[in-house]
């Protein structure tokens, strides 16, 4: 938008609404007495802030909204239906930016992506429960346009902006999280497995690029602080999903820029806090024998480390066998109980749904085989993209680089999706933050690898390791 037609449209605009405002309360002041109305206008004024400067709030409003619907707090019920109109707002005012611009073409990643909803579509069909599959398959539609367009319209240009914000957000989430559990003892993410899904996949990954990359001894002691912390609440969820995503991620990308030094001695610092929680917070309120006792078979030693994904994970192959090449539907599961209402408020219905514990085998079960094509080459592109970014991280050791947060997110997501069925749920907020990352990896990966040899020929030592090396040690 032209400098001159924003000088002219905001005042424009500002006036319309307060003459407008004043026309309802004078002709009707019983709007006003309306608490729902109230809210309702309350959040369409965000939404429209929100879509005035789409690149900068778009994108930090919409996971708050699907992050609101997701947590035990007020107001969750009534997001829960108004996340679907702030995701089709933004994927809307997202193409309109997009197509406007035209910096970036899709790829093959984004026709994979296509072929997926045209999967889910047909698996939607033949379900027992075709109208929540269809609105299902919607809404993947609506996340993966969002992610082809609105997501990367928030990077372009603003790279370091948009990483910033993000890296900010992670700590405030920790903090809010710790007072949250720590001092008033209200779990507001419900169940302790969703707790350890943020922490270990989103947090903790972004947490440790932020020490890495500090250049104040103040910032980075606070960072390193704030990434304790996130331990800690991890460690206290005794979530072995959110736990393992974490390990294996932050390895890797500890390998991969070299900080052997680094990786041992946060694996020390890491084993100390497990052993503090497991003293000071005991899963169950009872005493454990040993750390492998607790966060591996929790108190189960005599059934074995996967004795809570068996069964499920049984009762999926079995369907599977029973549906083998268009599956049950997208997002949806025979059970045992016979449906007796439809979905009023645009949530999936206990019904319809059961647990899978694995997010391949629920894909699986949804589309079939068949389905499986696009789905599957989907996560195979976006596992090459992580390769592509590890091994650049190692060729240039850059901890300034984007591709470090993202890689480690993405790492920690496939690897959490194999113990707990959200990959492609788009109603879960993870889901919304793991996909909105992939489709912006597209593009941040070969933009950085220029930049990225170049830094690494021109650049000084300090500068592509870091204060990280100088604040926990190489």
């Amino acid at each position: 938008m032209s400098d001159s037609l924003s000088r002219f449209l905001l005042p424009s605009m500002i006036a319309m609404s307060c003459l407008f405002a004043v026309g309802v309360a004078v002709l009707r002041p019983d709007y006003f007495s309306s608490t729902n109305d109230l809210a309702i206008l309350l959040f369409l004024q965000l939404l429209l802030a929100a879509i005035w400067n789409y690149r900068a709030r778009f994108f930090p409003l919409l996971l708050v909204v699907f992050l609101w619907a997701g947590m035990v707090v007020p107001l969750n019920v009534v997001w829960t239906s108004g996340r679907w109109l702030v995701l089709a707002v933004g994927t809307l005012a997202g193409l309109i930016v997009y197509v406007r611009n035209q910096e970036r073409s899709f790829m093959t990643f984004h026709l994979a992506a296509f072929f997926c909803v045209v999967a889910a579509l047909v698996s939607a069909a033949v379900s027992a429960y075709p109208r929540l599959a269809f609105l299902k398959t919607m809404s993947l539609l609506l996340l993966f346009l969002y992610g082809s367009s609105g997501a990367r319209v928030a990077v372009m240009g603003r790279e370091k902006g948009f990483f910033s914000s993000l890296l900010l957000g992670c700590e405030l989430l920790v903090y809010i999280s710790a007072i949250s559990y720590f001092i008033f003892h209200f779990e507001m993410f419900g169940n302790p497995n969703s707790l350890g899904a943020v922490v270990g996949v989103a947090a903790v990954p972004i947490l440790l690029w932020g020490i890495l990359m500090s250049e104040q001894p103040t910032t980075s002691w606070r960072r390193i602080f704030a990434f304790a912390i996130a331990l800690l609440l991890l460690f206290s969820s005794y979530a072995r999903a959110g736990i393992a995503a974490a390990v294996v991620s932050c390895v890797l990308v500890c390998i991969a820029l070299r900080r052997y030094r680094l990786l041992v001695r946060g694996s020390c610092v890491a084993l100390l806090l497990a052993v503090f929680v497991m003293v000071v917070v005991p899963f169950h309120e009872q005493p454990s024998e040993s750390l492998t006792s607790v966060f591996l078979y929790k108190g189960h030693r005599e059934d074995g480390i996967l004795a809570s994904r068996r069964s499920i994970w049984d009762e999926t192959v079995s369907v599977i066998q029973a549906h083998p090449w268009l599956g049950s539907g997208f997002g949806t599961s025979p059970t045992s109980s016979e449906v007796v209402r439809r979905p009023e408020s645009f949530e999936s219905f206990r019904e319809a749904t059961r647990e899978h514990g694995n997010s391949y085998l629920a894909i699986t079960e949804w589309v079939g085989f068949a389905g499986d094509v696009p789905f599957f080459t989907l996560i195979l592109l976006l596992s090459v993209n992580v390769a592509r970014a590890l091994r650049q991280m190692h060729r240039t050791g850059n901890v300034f680089s984007p591709v470090i947060p993202l890689a480690g997110v993405l790492t920690a997501g496939l690897v959490h999706a194999a113990f707990e069925d959200w990959l492609f749920a788009p109603g879960y907020y993870l889901c919304v933050f793991f996909w909105t990352l992939a489709f912006i990896m597209v593009d941040v990966l070969p933009a950085a690898e220029p930049t990225l040899k170049s830094a690494t020929l021109s650049a000084p030592r300090a500068w592509t390791h870091g204060l990280g090396t100088a604040a926990l040690g190489r």
